[in-house]
């Protein structure tokens, strides 16, 4: 007995709360989180006790964290999303940012219809920078959709349904920009994609045909029958299919591709020439 109580003292290191930093980091990097320090974090930073602790289980078992979380970080928003989603990716910035360029040069109240648009992380973005366009979303997944809805917040309107089918037949040749981020991973290539979006996105916005331009090209060709003359449309692509992509533009159309090495976007352009005469 060596205390004045007499108790005899711990021997080694007390052992480490499941929730302390330290044991939080250990857990998430031996679930292979690449950036457990930060994940933390934000974990910490979403709860606390039981809540957290549901948190982290689901991370370990492989959730992306944003759907953990509830939200992505794009373009300087928080976007709502939610478990079985697709994720917006950092590359879609240079979608984005390329359609509030076009929509802005299209004059006023410009229609802006976002294609396979998931939580629509374009259209959200459009309708933070231009002010007054006309918003449709569209998606096949009703759940994507939801949140398409909750992000666009009343400032555009969300639709179920294959491509451009739900998107309102009154807007047929008006559309100023018509831009999507299609799926465009072949299929065969799906099943090589990390654990997180094979095992927990939907695979209808992954998979992109055999050569993972199958969606684009539908999309391409419906597009000379929504954007009116002077408008464009335009689709992310990857280095690898950009010759493809830009095969299955309209005829007659001027085609330019964008490359941004600082997100890694590629993205194919299509002007429908302006009337003439």
């Amino acid at each position: 007995m060596t205390s004045a109580e007499g108790a005899t003292p711990p021997r080694g290191p007390l052992p480490v709360p499941p929730h302390a930093p330290e044991a939080l980091v250990l857990r998430l990097r031996a679930a292979g989180c690449v950036f457990a320090e930060d994940e933390a974090a934000l974990l910490t930073g979403a709860a606390t006790g039981d809540d957290l602790e549901r948190l982290v289980a689901r991370r370990v078992a492989g959730e992306p964290l944003e759907t953990v979380l509830g939200w992505v970080a794009f373009d300087g928003l928080r976007l709502h999303v939610g478990p079985g989603v697709f994720v917006p990716r950092r590359r879609t910035e240079l979608l984005a940012r390329t359609a509030v360029a076009l929509a802005r040069a299209a004059g006023p109240a410009p229609v802006v219809v976002e294609a396979c648009c998931g939580v629509a992380p374009v259209a959200s973005v459009v309708a933070r920078d231009v002010p007054g366009a006309v918003l449709h979303a569209a998606d096949l997944d009703p759940v994507a959709v939801g949140w398409a809805a909750r992000n666009l917040a009343g400032r555009g309107a969300a639709w179920t349904g294959d491509l451009l089918d739900p998107v309102p037949a009154d807007l047929r040749g008006r559309v100023a920009v018509l831009v999507a981020n299609a799926p465009y991973v072949p299929h065969d290539a799906v099943a090589t994609m990390p654990p997180e979006a094979r095992e927990h996105e939907p695979h209808v916005a992954l998979d992109g045909g055999p050569d993972g331009v199958d969606v684009q090209r539908r999309l391409l060709a419906a597009a000379p029958a929504w954007v009116r003359p002077g408008g464009h449309v335009l689709v992310e692509t990857s280095r690898a299919q950009v010759t493809l992509t830009r095969a299955a533009c309209p005829p007659g159309w001027p085609v330019e591709v964008l490359r941004d090495d600082d997100v890694d976007g590629t993205v194919v352009v299509a002007h429908r020439p302006p009337p003439t005469g």
